[in-house]
């Protein structure tokens, strides 16, 4: 079975619905540099215990291109003034920037009892849902994760797993400046076409999409979520940095 069909074979708008929700934080960071929140990423991902509850980060990033650990600088084209970060999740190259929404699952796979293969399926099938919303019909690659409208990428994947617990997560094109895309092969594919959802007659503001696809996260993966302050950057990151 391919990665389309594997993932088609998930109930859409569902997820792990039919178990007991989990009680899970929501924090929503606004706008925020790209290096402070991975590196907290990680201390958080490292200081989880057994019982550490489930959270979800939502973030707008300054212009940021960050190379994944397998990521080959030559798909960087012309960088020019946005720095590059090479970091420590899967993929290729990817362009953050205002008007993106990044949602960060802070997940324990093994406790919500599903796969690394699951996991992607769901968090790609919450941006869809998220699409159809507004009307936008979207849908997977085989071979290429993340979420394309017709031939053109809209929402893209970066993913690290470890002890069992996700971190990075998902960039969803809501109301941006695509040109920095240029500069790049987007997730490592020469000429690959990007677009966003304010120019499929979609909202002007990430704002408006932000709950909508908090929802649909919580959904696909039987969360209660629970509003709560942005994280204590500096504290999370010295913790990773002391490990």
């Amino acid at each position: 079975m391919d990665a389309v069909s594997a993932c088609a074979a998930l109930p859409a708008g569902d997820g792990a619905a039919a178990a007991p929700l989990r009680d899970a934080l929501f924090r929503d960071l606004g706008r925020v540099a790209y290096a402070p929140v991975w590196r907290a990423m990680q201390g958080f991902t490292d200081a989880r215990g057994d019982d550490t509850p489930d959270e979800v980060w939502c973030v707008e990033h300054d212009p940021v291109f960050t190379l994944g650990q397998a990521g080959k600088p030559e798909h960087v084209l012309a960088p020019g003034d946005i720095p590059v970060l090479k970091v420590d999740r899967g993929g290729q190259v990817t362009y953050h920037g205002p008007g993106q929404i990044v949602a960060y699952p802070l997940l324990d796979l093994r406790r919500l009892k599903i796969g690394v293969r699951d996991y992607v399926c769901r968090i790609e099938q919450a941006m869809i849902d998220t699409l159809a919303d507004w009307n936008v019909h979207a849908q997977r690659r085989d071979g290429a994760p993340g979420v394309y409208v017709g031939d053109a990428k809209i929402g893209a994947l970066g993913i690290r797993v470890r002890h069992g617990c996700t971190f990075h997560g998902l960039a969803f094109n809501i109301a941006m400046d695509l040109s920095p895309f240029h500069r790049i092969n987007p997730c490592g594919y020469a000429g690959l076409r990007v677009t966003s959802l304010h120019d499929l007659g979609g909202p002007s503001s990430a704002d408006a999409v932000k709950p909508v696809l908090r929802d649909h996260i919580a959904r696909q993966f039987g969360l209660r979520l629970q509003d709560a302050p942005p994280p204590d950057l500096a504290l999370l990151s010295a913790a990773n940095r002391a490990a």
